[in-house]
């Protein structure tokens, strides 16, 4: 298992960070509107959670894909 303070996984979390915050970006989703299309979804973050978990990188890939799949982004760009 993957130490948290391992320089391979905080390359990764940062990774995954950007991934998600540049989708947000392209689909000009705010951290409010993520919140209500994730809800619609029965997935409940407040807005404030959500800036936390993605600013902290270390969320699940359940996580990732359920923020993309609000958004309705089909195509990543890596």
């Amino acid at each position: 298992m993957a130490r948290k303070d391992d320089p391979q996984t905080v390359e990764y979390e940062t990774k995954a960070k950007n991934l998600l915050k540049s989708e947000l970006k392209r689909k000009g989703v705010t951290y409010a509107q993520l919140a209500e299309k994730l809800a619609s979804m029965d997935i409940h973050e407040t807005e404030r959670n959500l800036n936390n978990k993605i600013s902290r990188g270390g969320f699940t890939a359940a996580f990732l894909l359920q923020c993309l799949e609000a958004i309705q982004a089909r195509e990543l760009r890596l």
